[in-house]
């Protein structure tokens, strides 16, 4: 009796944007001896033209880049998409760190870095994709204005489907799990970055931030010295009063 057939397993695509030969040539080595297929590009704007051609599951950005530098690139691909961006670039210092977030980055290497170290992002990134967290079968949360289903990772705003990154998303989840709970910086940090993430605290402020700017500032509260929450009522459950209304 014949085997039954098996659907192969999805490789997945990484664009890596480096310019400096040395620098590509060593990180596509690694990342081609881990089992990713790996596209290379030296600028901004091949770099925008292959995204939109063939979509890669990751990109590896370095910042300075000639022509369009790296952050118009990430800035251009935010406008339309969720696409996992790593960011390396020489600028190490947290301020730095930080803005990189707000550009809409997933993670960010210093230069110099361990090649070893940047396959451990690009796992913790690519875990993070579209199905890996939540669990896909987890019923959708609706709560006033808000819905999330967590199988095709979409949320809607007031009706308007909005797109966000991987962690954004996987904030907006762990927050909405627990309408009125507290979490800490480091909570999250270990919950959403995962328990490796060597980056500061912080961190989670820059991702806040641009979560609050897609869906609202009213979505997330923060608590002053200790961390942040989700004010809403329970999933699915809305309230029969309305503020304003007579009962």
């Amino acid at each position: 009796m014949p085997a039954a057939s098996q659907t192969p397993r999805k490789v997945p695509s990484i664009l890596l944007v480096e310019d400096d030969p040395k620098v590509a040539a060593t990180v596509r080595l690694y990342l081609e001896a881990a089992g990713y297929r790996v596209t290379l590009r030296g600028d901004g704007l091949q770099a925008l033209e292959c995204v939109a051609a063939d979509p890669p599951d990751l990109m590896i950005l370095d910042l300075m880049l000639p022509g369009l530098d790296g952050r118009g690139v990430c800035r251009r691909i935010r406008e339309g998409s969720n696409l996992p961006i790593i960011l390396l670039t020489a600028r190490t210092t947290e301020e730095d760190r930080l803005r990189g977030f707000d550009l809409g980055a997933d993670d960010y290497v210093p230069k110099p870095f361990s090649p070893r170290e940047l396959m451990a992002r690009v796992r913790a990134v690519l875990r993070r994709g579209p199905g890996a967290t939540p669990d896909a079968t987890a019923p959708p949360r609706r709560f006033p204005g808000l819905e999330i289903e967590p199988g095709s990772r979409q949320v809607w705003v007031g009706g308007c489907e909005i797109r966000l990154t991987a962690v954004q998303f996987d904030l907006l989840w762990t927050l909405t799990g627990a309408p009125g709970r507290v979490y800490r910086r480091e909570e999250l940090v270990d919950r959403v970055l995962g328990p490796d993430f060597e980056g500061s605290e912080r961190t989670i402020d820059a991702h806040i931030k641009n979560l609050r700017h897609r869906l609202g500032a009213e979505y997330i509260e923060t608590v002053f010295g200790v961390g942040y929450r989700f004010p809403g009522v329970s999933p699915g459950v809305l309230p029969e009063v309305l503020p304003g209304e007579s009962e």
